[in-house]
């Protein structure tokens, strides 16, 4: 088949030409922020789900969706090493830029910025990080107190106000949240809480890995009445299905559905790796309909790219100790698996792990599903591991 016209895309937060199987989370964040829009409150939405299940891509579509709407918007990533108040700051500043050309909002759009003058000013103190040129002069009292939760909130009060004064909602869609550290979760959190209780058009839409919810728990014991945690997991048989014949038959090609069987079998339906599996498929194959051969020729070089970026970026990032971790749990399975099990495996004991464990979750490469229970956040790790280390290594401990 043509190269130039696979439409398969595999990559990071690449949308897929078929979003299969979220139409039904797409219609939940409409229907909240119409509901903002019409003066009603709703929860925010944090989605959770493990990687490579297309939440960035869904983060992305829902934001236009949203701005369909013509509710206002802002989009930030919450990365390891910057804080909360850094990444958040410049894009309100451009928020209260639009808002304040509506004529109807300009008086509260600029006690917005001047709001985000005083917290600029008094979080500079606090947070290092925090580069950002403001457009109005600080009132005293306004946000500037120097304490996180008080201040984010008078912040994000005054950013609902000029939302609402402009007939509108201001949207903040967060990736990666659980790279948020506790202290500034629960500030957020409590920000919103005050918006949620004064009526104001303003909530977050956010995407983490599954220990989002009890990061969530953790920062503030309400946040469960403040947020729904929809589960983001692997695309259903029809969905997948979907994801595969579909973009090939808008370009006239078909699948032969042995073929597709096999795709769905390899890829557990998780979105990136039927984009995967998908485009080597497809670049395998000589003619239409593509046919079992072509896919079980392209599992060799679908693996072997995710194991060179999917996989491996991830497991570059590991200290040799937590290799050993992750390559324990491998042996037992896809898991989840209990922290005892994975203790025996290594030959130590439990306690003595702890601080390898902890050090793997705040990495993103494993959650606790339950008290004592460790599960990778990445699909199919598990095999990536025993394919990268295999068993002779393992048990001869050259890692």
């Amino acid at each position: 088949m043509d190269p130039v016209t696979n439409p398969y895309a595999p990559g990071a937060g690449t949308r897929p030409p078929e979003l299969a199987g979220r139409d039904d989370i797409r219609k939940r964040v409409t229907i909240c922020i119409e509901r903002l829009m019409r003066g009603r409150t709703d929860k925010s939405i944090l989605m959770v789900g493990l990687r490579g299940v297309g939440k960035t891509v869904l983060l992305d579509q829902m934001r236009k969706d949203v701005e369909a709407l013509h509710a206002h918007t802002i989009r930030i990533e919450a990365p390891e090493d910057r804080s909360l108040p850094a990444i958040l700051s410049p894009q309100l500043r451009v928020a209260l830029l639009r808002l304040s050309r509506i004529e109807a909002a300009k008086d509260k759009a600029l006690r917005g910025l001047q709001a985000l003058a005083g917290f600029v000013s008094a979080m500079k103190v606090t947070f290092n990080d925090i580069q950002v040129g403001i457009d109005a002069e600080s009132i005293p009292g306004l946000a500037d107190n120097g304490d996180l939760e008080s201040d984010l909130a008078d912040l994000l009060e005054s950013c609902g106000e000029a939302a609402k004064s402009a007939g509108t909602a201001l949207i903040i869609f967060i990736d990666e949240m659980q790279y948020i550290s506790e202290v500034e979760f629960g500030a957020l959190i409590a920000a919103l809480h005050r918006c949620n209780q004064n009526d104001l058009p303003l909530t977050v839409i956010g995407a983490g890995l599954p220990q989002l919810l009890a990061r969530a728990g953790n920062a503030k014991s309400y946040a469960e009445r403040l947020f729904d945690f929809p589960m983001i997991g692997p695309l259903d048989e029809d969905a997948s299905r979907l994801a595969i014949t579909k973009p090939a038959a808008q370009e006239g090609v078909a699948f032969d559905d042995q073929a597709v069987v096999k795709i769905v079998e390899k890829t557990h339906g998780y979105p990136y790796f039927l984009q995967e599996w998908g485009k080597h498929a497809w670049d395998f194959a000589d003619h239409s309909p593509i046919a079992l051969e072509d896919v079980e020729n392209a599992t060799v070089t679908a693996l072997a790219a995710l194991d060179e970026s999917f996989f491996r970026v991830r497991f570059d990032r590991l200290t040799p100790a937590e290799k050993r971790y992750i390559r324990a749990m491998a042996a037992l399975g896809p898991g989840p698996h209990r922290s005892g099990d994975i203790a025996s495996q290594l030959g130590l004991k439990v306690t003595s792990l702890g601080p390898t464990r902890n050090n793997l979750i705040s990495k993103g490469m494993i959650w606790s599903p339950s008290h004592g229970d460790t599960a990778f956040t990445v699909p199919l790790f598990d095999e990536f591991m025993k394919r990268i280390i295999p068993d002779d290594d393992w048990s001869m401990g050259n890692i």
